[in-house]
């Protein structure tokens, strides 16, 4: 056997082991864990901001563009929050013991009751900050965890999870509960997603490369987390001392993640008066507009769009603009490119507006807000472990519930089947 296969098999064996204990930790124990883990962060600042330090150096000299060096950056107001999230996820409620009781016609006493999945497997790119979530979000569901984070912040992952492992074992947790696979080879992925004996389920967390690769070569099950191609519709009815706001904000707030905007759909009964005040915004915010032939009839600063441009994820300060004619062509470039994460509407009609929540297929849709808020901590789930796009088991922000699944208690009296 390998190195490479031993330390693999070694950490699975331990988080199997770890996940036996946790399954039944009671409440106050796990909260205690994750208290202690929110402090180890304040008291270890200084080494995750150096650690933080080397990736950003690394990365700034590979070229690796700024809207994902951003995403990198840890500040000491960012690790405040981390540990603020944490505490935020003990106030939460268990969902671990949760259940339904009934009772059958023989007598026989029937429970639905909520359990950890096991061992989850979180492989992720570039923000640190999803070391902390992932782990805390298993912890209180009573899971345990193997993170594999990406090489671009390999020295912050080896800092974070060092110091909550240890808080969390020093409050009782069992040796296993978090483990960082501090390997960045992409061997190990393909290693880890065939775990089938060890991992329960897989989660990916990234950009399409990674979660396709997850997705078309793992035999552990996955939860697909989804890129993220949103769209908003301005509709003919739309405010537009609301459209440009909420535009600006899904676009610009933090233009490197899953929930930000890449296209924008106008009407183009007000393309022509809407599009001059809009563009000027996006100037403002150093937005490139990639811009279909009746866009860049209205905007000369616009740069055509391909048939490319539609299906991108950008993640940067690039949104591509389309004029549809109404609402069914809104809908319908939306079936052809959305991911199905989020998308947004903005109109004063009522009726449209129902129309777009009805048949836009999506984890989460909009009317008359930004796509930014779609997130766990946003949607009041706490810190969550990722945005699934798929419609078996979770969809949308997946926090603690999701975590979970059910087996059932049956509690007889010498009943049998006849």
């Amino acid at each position: 056997m390998s190195n490479f296969d031993s330390e693999l098999l070694k950490m699975g064996q331990n988080a199997k082991k770890a996940a036996r204990k946790l399954a039944y930790m009671g409440t106050d124990a796990k909260n205690e864990a994750l208290m202690a883990m929110a402090q180890s962060l304040i008291l270890s600042e200084d080494e995750i901001l150096r650690a933080n330090s080397r990736d950003i150096t690394a990365a700034e000299k590979k070229g690796i563009k700024k809207s994902l060096i951003n995403r990198l950056r840890l500040t000491s107001e960012g690790i405040h929050q981390m540990s603020e999230a944490l505490g935020d996820v003990v106030h939460l409620a268990d969902p671990v013991g949760e259940g339904d009781f009934w009772t059958r016609p023989n007598g026989l006493r029937m429970q639905k009751m909520r359990v950890p999945l096991g061992v989850v497997a979180m492989i992720y790119e570039a923000r640190p900050n999803v070391t902390v979530d992932a782990a805390a979000l298993c912890l209180k569901s009573g899971n345990a965890v193997i993170l594999r984070g990406g090489a671009e912040a390999i020295e912050s992952n080896k800092v974070l999870a060092r110091v909550i492992a240890e808080a969390a074992e020093s409050k009782g947790m069992p040796a296993g509960t978090i483990q960082l696979v501090e390997e960045t080879s992409h061997d190990w992925v393909q290693q880890i997603i065939k775990m089938n004996k060890y991992i329960d389920v897989v989660i990916p967390r990234g950009g399409a490369g990674l979660i396709q690769t997850v997705v078309q070569n793992a035999t552990v099950p996955v939860i697909e987390t989804g890129t993220g191609i949103c769209h908003a519709f301005v509709e003919r009815n739309a405010d537009f001392n609301k459209a440009i706001p909420i535009v600006i904000n899904a676009k610009t707030q933090k233009p490197g993640v899953c929930n930000a905007l890449e296209t924008l759909l106008v009407d183009q009964k007000i393309a022509e008066s809407f599009l001059p005040l809009m563009g000027a915004e996006l100037q403002k915010h150093n937005v490139e507009i990639r811009g279909c032939a009746e866009t860049c009839g209205i905007l000369p600063y616009a740069v055509p769009a391909t048939e490319e441009d539609w299906a991108t994820e950008y993640l940067d300060l690039i949104l591509s603009i389309k004029v549809v004619k109404n609402l069914d062509e809104a809908m319908d470039h939306i079936y052809e490119y959305s991911t199905k994460h989020s998308e947004t509407i903005i109109t004063e009609n009522y009726t449209v507006a129902q129309r777009f929540l009805r048949e836009v297929d999506a984890a989460a849709v909009y009317v008359n807000a930004s796509t930014r808020f779609t997130d766990g901590g946003r949607f009041g789930f706490g810190a969550e472990i990722g945005i699934s796009t798929q419609k078996l088991h979770a969809r949308g922000p997946m926090g603690l519930k999701e975590l979970t699944t059910v087996k059932y208690l049956i509690y007889g009296d010498g009943q049998i089947v006849k």
